[in-house]
């Protein structure tokens, strides 16, 4: 499973990042996890199975989901109270479940 946060500058989740990583880790998930800037999405898109988005790059979603959507893949925004808290194992969940969703 491939998990690309996108953001402004792909700084800011890097946090959010090493938590879902852990959460992946105790729930014994084999999952790839990596944050870049919204810029990199394109280029990103045919590499990665579920792309998740900072609250501050949420305005791009329907956009983003419109390109995915065309290689069966999902976009979702990120609650912004999860994101907020670094409730890295409820973003972990988000992506597993839009995963399940495409399977």
């Amino acid at each position: 499973m491939k998990i690309l946060l996108l953001c402004s500058a792909g700084m800011s989740t890097s946090i959010l990042v090493k938590k879902m990583e852990e959460a992946a880790k105790n729930q014994s998930i084999d999952a790839e996890i990596l944050a870049v800037p919204i810029a990199e999405f394109e280029t990103k898109l045919a590499d990665w199975d579920v792309f998740l988005l900072g609250p501050q790059v949420k305005f791009r979603q329907q956009e983003f989901a419109a390109l995915a959507a065309e290689q069966g893949k999902k976009v979702l925004a990120i609650n912004p109270m999860d994101y907020g808290a670094m409730r890295g194992e409820k973003v972990l969940a988000t992506a597993i479940e839009a995963l399940s969703e495409t399977a």
